[in-house]
């Protein structure tokens, strides 16, 4: 039950974060070929560097090939609904990069905890689940990545995963870990969006 909620909401992950790079990448008028790289590697990105730094290998899409097909799927299939709505709504790729970050945060502190790392070990497992994918989308597409930006954006990511570690330390059951942590992230992200709820910001320039 466990090892099938995990992967279903991983393969939700994994859509949405494939979808937003679909619309970075038709907003940037970009090939078919750029179109599966930014899908791809805002899917499967920070999964793979996550696993990479724990020894997890072969990582988990060569093992599943699940993953190259769903991330090929939803990028035809966006790309079709796409061209027939001629124009996606402003704030929808930041919607489903907010649901493809709170997933993604709560899969990867899971699978750290799982393999029997810590608790910060699995925060951080999380936070670079959850952000890198988008971080490598922005970066191909030549923009600002929101990790490091204003944006309430890893902070919602750290809150998640200190919220499942948490959960996990007090033993409730997986599931309900990983939904409430699931919700924090998501809730946090999403009023940060709606209330354009920011970071403070420094810099090094001085008035005269």
């Amino acid at each position: 039950m466990l090892e099938k909620f995990i992967y279903i909401a991983d393969m939700i992950g994994v859509i949405s974060c494939a979808i937003s790079g679909v619309l970075v990448a038709t907003r940037l008028r970009m090939d078919p070929f750029g179109i599966i790289v930014l899908a791809g590697v805002t899917g499967i990105g920070g999964g793979t560097l996550r696993d990479m730094m724990m020894g997890a290998t072969p990582v988990f899409w060569i093992v599943d090939n699940n993953y190259i097909y769903v991330i090929l799927i939803t990028a035809a299939l966006s790309v079709w609904w796409l061209h027939h709505i001629h124009r996606a709504p402003p704030y929808l790729l930041l919607i489903l990069d907010a649901f493809g970050l709170a997933t993604f945060t709560v899969i990867g502190a899971q699978k750290a905890l799982s393999l029997g790392f810590s608790g910060p070990v699995a925060i951080s497992m999380g936070c670079i689940t959850g952000v890198v994918g988008g971080m490598i989308r922005d970066l191909l597409s030549g923009q600002i990545p929101f990790v490091l930006q204003k944006d309430i954006y890893a902070t919602a990511s750290i809150l998640g995963g200190v919220l499942f570690v948490f959960c996990k330390y007090i033993e409730l059951t997986p599931i309900l870990a990983m939904s409430i942590a699931i919700s924090g992230t998501l809730i946090l992200r999403l009023s940060a969006i709606y209330w354009h709820l920011t970071l403070p910001v420094f810099s090094s320039d001085r008035e005269a």
